[in-house]
């Protein structure tokens, strides 16, 4: 993946069994829970390209988020800013060589961030 593609796909769920029992059937969606990340399924499209989580529901997360690749959460996070977004959530940890972040545009649209090498 290349700055600006979108690489992952977050679906808030209230019940992850069902969403996962779901999403498999409609869709063909691999579903599968990963060491370290077991309260949070991931789905593996049919293309091998598209996939995502089914994450938990929260009050602040409602809505699916799409995870845009970048070279520099924290550059990205400065242009944001000065462009009229907001930071939801700075740069965090998934794996000692990836991080994620969340942004909110000026329209209110949640975008999230990568940047990294997720470990397989």
């Amino acid at each position: 993946m290349a700055h600006g593609d979108i690489t992952h796909v977050d679906i808030p769920v209230s019940d992850q069994e069902r969403a996962s029992t779901f999403y498999g059937a409609v869709f063909g969606w691999r579903i599968e829970t990963y060491p370290g990340f077991e309260d949070y399924p991931m789905w593996q499209a049919p293309n091998e390209v598209s996939g995502g989580g089914l994450a938990p529901r929260s009050e602040g997360f409602t809505q699916p988020r799409s995870t845009v690749e970048v070279d520099s959460i924290e550059e990205t996070l400065a242009e944001v800013e000065r462009l009229g977004g907001t930071v939801v959530a700075g740069k965090s940890p998934i794996t000692e060589t990836s991080w994620w972040a969340v942004f909110r545009d000026p329209d209110g649209n949640e975008i999230g961030l990568y940047e990294g090498v997720t470990e397989t």
